[in-house]
Formats: C-alpha cells, structure tokens, sequence
C-alpha cells in the first residue's frame, strides 16, 4: 500500500486547486481522476469567467485548466488519470482501478473534489437516440470538434443551459427553442440576452411532452404547465428538432462521502445529498475534507477557492503550517469566495424575485419572462446613457459579481466601484478612446460602443462578436434587435480582431440613427 500526505480525488478545478496549495507547502501529493484528461469540465468552457481579476475574470475556462495543470506540474503533483476511486473508507484508505488492476493508497488527508452528475428528466421517448446531456453536447463540441445536431431544442434556463445553447449556435447549429418549466430564467440575464438577440425564442412555463421519432429524435412536442407544473391542454407546440438537450440542473456525488461514514445531510439548495462540513471543508471525519460541487453546486470561480481552502485546510491538519498561518492564508480566500456569493445571485436569494437591483433600480420582468430587457426597460440602467460620439452602453442589468470592465478601461469610463456587484455606470468626466477593450472584457457579452451624431441619420455600432465565418467591411446584412427581431438594413464597417481581445472580435456596423439604442446584433443577409 502506497501512503502520501494528501489524496486527492478528482483532478478539475477544485481538485487541482487544491493539490497546488497543498503541494506548495511541502505535502506529497496525489490527484486521481477517472478520465483521460485533467481538468474537469474546464476544458469544455470556452467562455470567458466572471468575477474579478482574483476569480481569472475575462479568461476563457479551458485558458484556466491549463494554468492549473502548469502549475500543478511546477509544483511536483502527480496526477493519475484513468484512475476510478472505487472506495474510500474512515481510516483514509483509498482504493483506486486503475486499467483491470485494483489499488490501496493511503492518505494522511483526503479531499474529495468529485464534482457533480448532470440531472435528468423523464419523457415519453426519452431514451431515444438524440437526447442528451448539456455536458455531453459540450464535450462533442468544445473538446472532440463535432456537432450535437443540426436543430436542436435546449431544455433549461440556468446557466448550463444558457451558455451551453449559445455555444451550440456558435458551432452552426440552430436551437429552436429555449424551454423551461420554471415560470422565469434561471441563470444571468447577460447569458440570457445574449442567445436571446440571436432570435432563439425562450418559452418560459413550459415542459417537454414528449420526443417523437422511431429509431431517433425526429421532433418534440413541449406544452405550458400550470403553477402545479401540469401539463395546460391545448397549449401543445411541435418543433422539428434532430436533438433535444437537457440541461436540469446538477447533483453532487458525494457517494465516497457516503461510503467513508461522513454525516451528510439532503440540502436541495446545495443541489441534493452533501456532506456537513465547516467552513474550510472538513468534514465530521477528522482529516477528510471537500471542495467544490461535491459541497453544494456553484460555478467554478467557487470551486477553484474552496479546493485552495481545502489544500490550505489539510497542510494545516498535518502540521506543515501553524494557526496563524491557516488564519493568514485563509482570509483572503473566504473574502474572495464572499465575493463570488452576493448579489442577485447569492444563495440567500434563491427562489426569490428581487423587485429592485441593489441600486433601487426596476428589475426587467421582460428578462425574466422572455430573456431579455424590453426596449422601454433599458434606459433604466445607469450604463446606458446617450453622449455625442463614441462611448460606452453597458447592458448589464443585474447585480452580478463581475467587474472586469472596470479594470479594462484605459480611460477610466466605466465605473463599478468597490462593491463587485454594482451595475457599472459611465464616467461622464471621462473620454472614451474608441479601444474597445471593455467590449471584448464583458463576459456577459453586454457592452457596446455608440457613435451618435457622427455621420448624419446614423449610428455606428460596435459589438461582441463570436461567430464564424467573420463578416467583412462593406457587407450588408439586418441588425437584430434584443429578442432577435430584424429591425433595419445594417452595414459593417469595420472588423477589429486583436490578441488583447482574446478572440472576441468587435464587429462595427452602421445602422439608422434611431436603431442605435435597439440594435444589438447582425446578421448576413
């Protein structure tokens, strides 16, 4: 039997996090991870994170999985892949199958970085071929360069299903529809707005019925449900589809916590059956500890800081640093893990509808019931202002906890302040440069740039683009309104791609002058 300091199960980015801050105050270290590849699911990310530069806000997700991998290597961490953790038991014994042959590891500590199972949902014609999974029909897309399908139909509203159906779009397939049984979106409004200008529609307070096909997915039939989430008669609507995908949520496998005797409780706002932990992840077992999903479901900016805490947490249980320096090096984790858990979003405010943002601000129930603010909403906004020539428009309308546009700035425009979750708002002292650094900062894809009064009855607009094959200068094409309608001719005028952007291209195109505030996307003709 093989002993180390730490064992770690699960090599994503609780687990690597974890392993690093371990393995940099001196532990051995050992991740196992039942893939082929490290990681996790950060490989399959190619948007851009929120936060702020601490959380590695504005930096692609498969960009973070390989930084961790790099200075795991540096560290000295040995990483098993392949390598299914079968058992783990009180006294830290791990058993590990690795190809046909059964191993016995002993741990000093033990983290479980597990992670979580996508969740399913039950409906006639279900197991047909052509349902799947939103993490399956990221992994064919993002890691294996194949498309799911051809028209699909994404079931759920979080942020799984909202990222994940952008992505589908941006991989040339056409999603049909956004459904969801819940009576309002799930995930951020940004996310939402954005598949939403691509003209997806969202049906909100509806549910799939049934797939049709023989052999595979030929159709969908979804229909509105009531407050009871039952089915309304007559409210059917059919859609030709060759793949529906299904993004319903997560739940924790904490199944190795189980297994080792570890006091769980069933807590459906951490996602179903987590471990009782305190607030650096031990468990009830002295010396076993956790960190990210397997804890309670959160995005991956939360994970990265509670495998930090826990690896920090274990190099304390095993005595290579002291109780000052536990204190010392966890205070600015748990502030940085606080920052990630205010806002709209925060866990004290799930379920609830927030009529007002913190800034007193009219909440758009236009987002929420179809996936993006109504033209007579959005002026609302401290971001969006009117300026003769260029400046910026900041469609963000939720206090999410994300600012890398006011450190993108060179000018110093756009101001969030202190408080990570303030909507942005424009500097009117300042003077924009045209940059567009803040443009291709925004991971919500929410910031703008407007020329007004530059060229007589127009507008120029610059916008995120993320789509193949790129427009070119001179190419007439509609601009697209915030729920997808075309609402006018547009022209490009010009196509900005820049290594600062971090392939977010900034598409600028020429429009109506009273299309400037309603015009927030372009399609070729």
């Amino acid at each position: 039997m093989k002993r180390y300091d730490l064992v770690i199960v699960g090599a994503g980015p609780a687990g690597l996090s974890a392993a690093i801050e371990a393995a940099k105050r001196g532990l051995q270290v050992i991740v196992f991870d039942e893939n082929e590849k490290p990681g996790g699911q950060l490989f399959k990310q190619i948007h851009k994170f929120f936060g702020s530069k601490e959380h590695k806000a504005k930096v692609r997700g498969f960009v973070i999985g390989q930084q961790l991998l790099a200075e795991a290597d540096e560290a000295g961490v040995e990483v098993v892949l392949n390598a299914t953790v079968v058992g783990l038991y009180m006294d830290k014994e791990i058993v590990v199958q690795i190809d046909d042959q059964v191993h016995h590891y002993k741990g000093d500590a033990v983290i479980v970085a597990t992670g979580a199972a996508e969740n399913m949902v039950t409906f006639d014609g279900w197991t047909l071929p052509g349902v799947i999974g939103a993490g399956a029909a990221q992994t064919m897309m993002n890691l294996h360069g194949i498309k799911p399908g051809k028209k699909i139909l994404m079931l759920g509203s979080g942020n799984v299903g909202l990222v994940v159906g952008f992505q589908l779009i941006q991989a040339g397939c056409e999603v049909v529809a956004l459904v969801d049984a819940a009576p309002r979106v799930g995930g951020y409004g940004v996310h939402a707005a954005k598949v939403a200008r691509t003209g997806v529609p969202f049906y909100l307070s509806h549910t799939i019925v049934k797939a049709e096909g023989e052999t595979e997915v030929t159709g969908v039939t979804i229909a509105q449900v009531d407050e009871h989430f039952q089915f309304m008669e007559g409210t059917e609507k059919h859609f030709d589809v060759d793949t529906i995908c299904l993004a319903v949520g997560l739940s924790p496998m904490s199944q190795l916590l189980k297994m080792a005797g570890c006091e769980m409780e069933d807590n459906p706002k951490r996602g179903g059956q987590v471990p009782i932990c305190n607030k650096y992840g031990e468990t009830s077992i002295d010396g076993i500890f956790v960190a990210g999903d397997v804890s309670g479901i959160e995005e991956a900016s939360s994970a990265m800081i509670e495998g930090r805490m826990a690896g920090i947490a274990a190099a304390h249980y095993l005595g290579y640093i002291n109780g000052d320096e536990l204190e010392e090096n966890m205070s600015c984790q748990t502030s940085a893990l606080e920052g990630l858990r205010q806002g709209m979003f925060a866990p004290k405010n799930r379920g609830k509808i927030l009529e007002r943002t913190e800034e007193g601000v009219l909440t758009s129930m236009n987002l929420l019931k179809k996936g993006f603010v109504a033209d007579d909403e959005i002026e609302r906004y401290p971001g969006v202002t009117h300026r003769v020539g260029i400046h910026p428009v900041m469609e963000c309308t939720q206090n999410i906890p994300c600012n890398p546009c006011q450190d993108a700035c060179p000018k110093h425009c756009i101001k969030i302040g202190e408080k990570i979750t303030s909507l942005p708002a424009v500097d009117e002292t300042a003077q924009c440069i045209g940059c567009g650094l803040c443009v291709a900062s925004c991971s919500g894809q929410a910031i703008f740039l407007l020329q007004e009064g530059v060229e007589p009855g127009f507008t120029l607009i610059t916008m995120p683009y993320e789509f193949l094959p790129l427009p070119e200068k001179g190419d007439e094409g509609y601009g697209l309104g915030r729920n997808g309608e075309k609402l006018c001719k547009a022209t490009v005028i010009e196509v900005k791609t820049s290594k600062a952007y971090d392939h977010t291209n900034l598409l600028t195109i020429k429009v109506p002058e009273e299309m400037g505030m309603r015009v927030r996307f372009y399609k070729a003709e």
